[in-house]
């Protein structure tokens, strides 16, 4: 059994790793627009992972269909809102994110994913009243002084990483309203329905720029892009997830944007000012308060029967 979990947390600390060097690929083809990038991205990922869940996951398309058919009109309804907004959130994530890795700097990336589980629980306690703990409403507070500081050193830096990280965290409350259905099936009807509103523009996408025209280099790195970078880690994701806890899951996310950090300073050479220093200091801090564990009750001396949670 110890064995076992080793093996799902290997899964999961494995997953967010990769997730951590996505800026090299996305760097190798930063010549082009961001939203061609994102185009074929989409497309490749849509590909990949329909071919997966249709050769190799009939099983879980076949349940998410009769949970569908299953559910009252209204719930139907709810599902093809939230899986449409869903899709249109991760595609405005994924845009962004790429833009701001190869237009703006790694740090305001990095700094996106270390906000976006703090911005996840508030908007987790504002829309679907889950409860939030002492630690936890600290944790927020310190969030926000560190937005203040990056705000006040460079405004678009700011904006971007907010943008970010919204557009993450809404995507993870829709996930959590849809949480009855299998995640990959979803992203895949997501990614199916993202593509059917970029598809028709992608002259759009592409600029007018011919010296951007897409060679085998670019779709080489799109390709690593979207079945290494995206396709696996959620794989191994959802591997970890049958075992671990989301808590756990939580935690293990913080590997993603620590890695860019280290990339960012040490292998590209990006500078920082003093704000964004103790700004950076300021969430890192806030990250430990907020995964602090939760106090166990005492238990009354008292003869009574336990609460079941």
């Amino acid at each position: 059994m110890l064995v076992k979990l080793r093996n799902y947390y290997s899964a999961g600390i494995f997953a967010f790793i990769i997730w951590g060097f996505i800026v090299f690929p996305l760097r190798a083809v930063a010549a082009f627009p961001s939203g061609q990038i994102l185009y074929f991205r989409v497309l490749f990922a849509m590909l990949g992972l329909g071919v997966i869940t249709f050769l190799f996951r009939r099983d879980s398309l076949k349940q998410t269909w009769q949970a569908y058919q299953s559910e009252t009109l209204r719930n139907k309804r709810r599902f093809v809102i939230f899986t449409v907004l869903g899709g249109l959130l991760l595609m405005v994530n994924w845009l962004v994110f790429i833009y701001v890795i190869n237009h703006i700097d790694i740090q305001t990336g990095s700094f996106s994913y270390l906000l976006c589980p703090i911005l996840t629980a508030l908007l987790g306690f504002l829309l679907l009243k889950e409860e939030l703990r002492s630690n936890q409403w600290l944790a927020i507070g310190i969030s926000i002084i560190s937005c203040c500081l990056i705000g006040t050193g460079a405004l678009t830096n700011l904006f971007y990483s907010l943008v970010v990280a919204l557009s993450y965290a809404f995507f993870l409350i829709t996930q959590r309203v849809l949480k009855q259905y299998d995640k990959l099936v979803l992203l895949t009807l997501q990614l199916i329905i993202v593509f059917a509103c970029i598809g028709p523009f992608y002259s759009f996408f592409k600029g007018t720029d011919a010296s951007h025209a897409p060679d085998f280099s670019f779709y080489g790195a799109i390709i690593v892009i979207s079945f290494l970078f995206t396709i696996l880690p959620l794989f191994l994701n959802m591997y970890a997830l049958k075992e671990l806890t989301s808590g756990t899951i939580g935690i293990l996310m913080y590997i993603n944007p620590i890695i860019n950090f280290l990339i960012a300073f040490l292998y590209f050479q990006e500078k920082t000012s003093p704000e964004k220093a103790i700004a950076y200091g300021l969430i890192f801090l806030s990250v430990v308060i907020y995964n602090l564990p939760a106090r166990k009750k005492t238990a009354p001396k008292r003869m009574a029967v336990p609460a079941i949670k």
